[in-house]
Parts: structure tokens; C-alpha cells; sequence
């Protein structure tokens, strides 16, 4: 059931488009911006390497389980309110870590950035609310488009920064460019008129976090504490265990934190798979790209690449993103997003073959990198439109939630496996250990496994009728909104 709320629509939809897209950029941004700084953390703040590896795994922890939980909130209490709020919590997570040196204060700090990725799913459920469904899919497109964006410009902002300035400078710009984010959005983008009814799940959303919690944990922390010791196991067999009752009582429950139903249905399920298999597939290609042309020249492959350079490396792919999300906007009102997904699949699977086959020069490794990348700007645009084809209006932000915290899981088994692969595969180069060829080899073809996966699973959806308009949900007529039924892509 949803329920309207009265608000203004959009006198500049083009403005708050570019608006929303600008605040998921910046908020991708917040993700990586450490990556370059991780070396050095330990002799900044005094802090083992395990206690710096913290920086990057409590985004992962705090983004996915803030994900679907604020989606859910936006959809019943206004997703620009509470998009507001994950900026501002972006914003005092940046302040702490401007402010601090502490290797505790930081990670709290990182804490708050990594909740800020609800922005995202907030944002393309705003956008199908509020624009002309002729408008929604480029829309929507963009704003997918921007978490990958923001990655790819990243690292090598944060390369340059640390470079030329004293390290805590990036997190002051970050805290300057949140409240930029927070004032566009009170200026340009309305606040949605629709409304889920129910109560909010507390209990659901706490079963959650404690099953995401315990499956992240062993699989981000296994490597290092070890994949049969106790607390790895312990963590795995806590979250099979709390899985299963917590979706038994979502079945339960009137008003639930995911409609289990809703998502078990074929459109939304395969989707949510091929989005953790694309999560995959995509940061393989952010991980080892900036480690593999940083490796010394004695390795026999390595080019001894500078910390800005190897940075450098995957802004072409940004680039591409940007000039492929209309086109993959275009593709899917033609063709429908199926179309769009199994395309992108495609063209990951053959950017890695490239990878594999060309990684001694720095321009054809770019080049591999770029063409992974257009694919996975095709495929972040078309995932949302597959999910808003398959729920109602009135779940758009949990949904899209879901689907943005099934690529972070992606993500997240990326990271282990990568780090179990060039961990394991190495060799001494000039009298330090090293990973090999091989190993970097072996992370592109497992990728581009997981792509061709995506790609099969693509093809199992339901098909589609392409150009339906439906997308958007939305139909304004004589000045009045009223729900549209959604195309269930069956």
C-alpha cells in the first residue's frame, strides 16, 4: 500500500538529476578515497596494518546494513528527508577523521562515510517518483552509473592529495563538498510524494544487520584470522543460523524490513544475483589494476608506477561511464534492461580476456580496464530498471537498497578471494616476496567467470516488452500524480 504526501514537483528535473548523480559520485568518492593512504596509516597513526585494514572493511560493514535499512525508511518517511540525513552523517564522519589521528577515531569516522551509501538507492527512487517515465530509465542510468563514477575518480584524487598535501586535507574537502551536496538538494530536488504505510520493521532491520554483520565479517577477516579458525567459523555458522529465522519472521510480520515475497519472485531475485556476480566482476578490476602497475620492474612485468599514476589508470574507465550511462539508457527503452545487462556481461567477460592477455604496457592495461568498465557502466544503469520493474512504487527504496547491498556483498567476496589469489601465488623479486603473473591472471579469468555467470543468469529472467513507460511510475496529468501499475517483466 503506498500513500501520497504532498509535494512540489520538480520545476528543474535535468537539475535535480545532476544534483542527485553529483551527491552518489561524491559519496563513491568517500569509499576509496583511503585506499592510497592505507600503507602509510600505520606509521601515521601508530596503528598495526590490521587495525588500518579497518578504514576500508567498516564501510563495507556499515554500508551494507545501512543500505536497505535507510531505503526502507525513505520509502515510509520521505526519501529526500532521510537522504539529507545520510549526507550529514557523511558530512561528521568526514569531520572525525579530519580532526583525528587516531587509528579508533578514523575508523568511527569511516564508519559514518560508509552509511552514506544509501544516497544512491535514495536517489533513483526519488527520480522514478518524480520524473516523466520518458525521463526515468536516462535518469536513473546516471545515478546508478555514479557509485562506479566516483570510484574510478577516486583514487587518483586521493593519489594527488596525498602526494602533494598533509593527509588529513581530503577528508576536510570531503566534510566542504557533503554540505555543498546537502545545500543543492534542499535547493533542487523535491522530496517524494510517495509513501509506504506500516510500521517500521525495528526487529526485522535488527536480524538484518546481525546476518550481514556475521556473513561480512568472515568473509572480509578470514584471510587474516584464517578460514577454519574459530571466529571465522563462528561468524558463519551465526549467520546461517540467524538467516533462516529472520526470514521466517519477515513472512510473519505485516509491515517487514524486505518483503521476502517481493524479492523471491524471478525478476527481482535473478536480478539481485546478477548484481552480486557484477559486484564481483567489477572490483576485481579497481583492486589489481593499481597494485599490478605499481609492482617493481624486477617482478619482469611490473612498471614501477607511481602511487598518482597507477591512479590515473582507471580514470579513462570513469570517463567511459560517463558517456556510456545515456547510451545504456537508450538501449534498455529499446531493447529493455535484460538486454542492456546481458550485453554489459558480455563485455566485462571481454575485457578481461584483454587483461589476460596484454598486461606488460601501461596502455593496453588501461585499455582493459576502460573496457571493463564501459560494461559495468551499462550494467549499473540497468540493474535499477529491472528492480523497479518487478516491486511496487511504494518499495522502490528498500529495493534498490537490496540490490545495491547485493553488489557490496559481491564486493566483498571480490576482496577475499583477490587477496587469498595474490597472496598465495607468489615468488621473490629482488629478495621480497611478490605475487606472479600467474596470480594476477588467474584473478582476470576468475572475474570474468563471474561475468559470464552474470551473463547466464541474465538470460533466465522473464522477458520483457521494451519501451512500455513504466519505469518511471509516475504519470502527470492535468496537474495531479497518480500511481501507475508497474510492469512485472513477465
Amino acid at each position: 500500500m503506498t500513500a501520497p504526501a504532498p509535494a512540489a514537483a520538480p520545476h528543474h528535473p535535468r537539475l535535480a538529476t545532476a544534483v542527485l548523480a553529483f551527491c552518489g559520485v561524491v559519496v563513491a568518492i568517500m569509499q576509496t578515497i583511503v585506499v592510497p593512504l592505507l600503507p602509510h596509516i600505520p606509521d601515521l597513526t601508530g596503528a598495526t596494518p590490521e587495525a588500518a585494514s579497518w578504514l576500508v572493511t567498516v564501510t563495507l560493514l556499515t554500508g551494507a546494513v545501512f543500505t536497505p535499512v535507510l531505503g526502507r525508511v525513505g520509502d515510509m518517511y520521505g526519501k529526500r528527508r532521510v537522504l539529507i540525513a545520510s549526507l550529514g552523517v557523511l558530512v561528521l564522519g568526514s569531520l572525525l577523521c579530519a580532526a583525528g589521528s587516531q587509528i579508533g577515531v578514523l575508523i568511527a569516522g569511516r564508519a559514518l562515510q560508509g552509511a552514506a551509501i544509501a544516497v544512491v538507492p535514495l536517489g533513483i527512487s526519488i527520480l522514478r517518483d518524480e520524473l516523466p517515465p520518458e525521463r526515468v530509465l536516462p535518469a536513473v542510468a546516471l545515478m546508478s552509473s555514479s557509485m562506479g563514477i566516483g570510484a574510478a575518480v577516486g583514487l587518483p584524487v586521493a593519489a594527488v592529495v596525498i602526494q602533494n598535501f598533509e593527509w588529513h586535507t581530503m577528508f576536510w574537502v570531503s566534510a566542504a563538498i557533503g554540505l555543498l551536496d546537502i545545500a543543492l538538494v534542499l535547493r533542487c530536488v523535491p522530496e517524494s510524494p510517495i509513501r509506504s504505510r506500516g510500521r517500521f520493521d525495528a526487529l526485522g532491520a535488527l536480524g538484518l544487520t546481525a546476518t550481514l554483520v556475521c556473513l561480512l565479517l568472515a568473509v572480509t577477516q578470514g584471510g587474516g584470522w584464517g578460514w577454519t579458525s574459530v571466529p571465522t567459523l563462528g561468524l558463519f555458522v551465526a549467520s546461517a543460523v540467524i538467516a533462516p529465522a529472520w526470514g521466517a519472521y519477515e513472512l510473519r510480520v505485516r509491515s517487514p524490513m524486505v518483503d521476502l515475497r517481493v524479492s523471491a519472485r524471478p525478476a527481482v531475485l535473478l536480478t539481485n544475483v546478477a548484481a552480486l556476480l557484477i559486484g564481483f566482476a567489477f572490483y576485481a578490476n579497481s583492486l589489481v589494476t593499481g597494485q599490478m602497475v605499481q609492482e617493481p620492474k624486477t617482478t619482469g612485468y611490473g612498471l614501477g608506477a607511481s602511487i598518482v599514476v597507477s591512479g590515473l589508470c582507471l580514470l579513462p574507465g570513469g570517463v567511459a561511464m560517463v558517456l556510456l550511462s545515456p547510451v545504456s539508457a537508450r538501449t534498455s527503452g529499446r531493447h529493455g534492461p535484460r538486454t542492456s545487462l546481458a550485453l554489459a556481461s558480455g563485455i566485462i567477460a571481454v575485457g578481461y580476456v584483454v587483461r589476460y592477455f596484454t598486461s606488460h604496457s601501461l596502455w593496453t592495461i588501461v585499455a582493459g580496464a576502460t573496457v571493463v568498465a564501459a560494461g559495468t557502466a551499462i550494467a549499473y544503469s540497468a540493474l535499477p530498471a529491472l528492480v523497479m520493474r518487478g516491486v511496487p512504487v511504494g518499495e522502490t527504496g528498500a529495493a534498490n537498497g537490496l540490490n545495491t547491498l547485493m553488489r557490496s556483498i559481491g564486493q566483498a567476496f571480490c576482496s577475499a578471494t583477490v587477496a587469498a589469489v595474490l597472496a598465495n601465488m607468489t615468488f621473490l623479486a629482488a629478495g621480497r616476496p611478490a605475487p606472479t603473473l600467474g596470480a594476477y591472471r588467474l584473478v582476470f579469468l576468475i572475474a570474468a567467470g563471474a561475468a559470464l555467470l552474470a551473463l547466464a543468469v541474465t538470460l533466465c529472467l522473464p522477458s520483457e516488452r521494451a519501451g512500455t513507460g513504466t519505469v518511471g511510475g509516475r504519470r502527470r496529468s492535468s496537474g495531479r500524480t497518480r500511481t501507475m501499475p508497474i510492469q512485472e517483466g513477465a
